[in-house]
């Protein structure tokens, strides 16, 4: 979007706040199964004009049966975390052929979701100061619970 010669003249700023406000409209309008009449008034009320009303409305029919598919795979529940187990991977050679011996860990997540009972893995890799970041972070949150409890 930010590369559209003709939003060039628009602040990335406010460009990236439109992004965010049409896709939290379009998601809460799939969340809601909104029919068009109720998704025009509420882009009235927002003072869009008749036009782009039209345009939004037209767009969103086409693809609604396609949101309403994405959103019913995504789930109700977040994922539990069950396991958890890495390994250290080590890259000697890039796709260069430039040596970087840099280390790095593969991190697999164990979860299930309760809506669905499915066991995904989710697997990502890190630097260690990232792995260390994730550790320190989910110290804080484990202290944080901790600490909400006893109240």
């Amino acid at each position: 979007i930010l590369d559209d010669p003709d939003l060039k003249d628009i602040d990335p700023t406010v460009l990236k706040h439109c992004h965010a406000a049409a896709a939290t409209c379009i998601l809460e309008a799939g969340k809601q199964k909104a029919d068009i009449p109720a998704i025009s008034a509420c882009l009235e009320d927002c003072k869009l004009d008749k036009e782009r009303i039209e345009q939004f409305c037209t767009e969103y029919q086409k693809n609604k049966d396609a949101l309403e598919i994405l959103l019913g795979s995504i789930g109700r529940s977040p994922l539990h975390i069950t396991d958890v187990s890495w390994c250290l991977e080590y890259q000697i050679k890039s796709n260069q052929l430039h040596k970087t011996y840099q280390p790095s860990y593969l991190v697999t997540l164990n979860v299930e979701n309760s809506d669905s009972g499915s066991h995904p893995d989710v697997s990502f890799s890190c630097t260690m100061e990232q792995l260390q970041d994730l550790v320190g972070k989910l110290k804080d949150a484990a202290k944080g619970l901790e600490r909400a409890t006893q109240m």
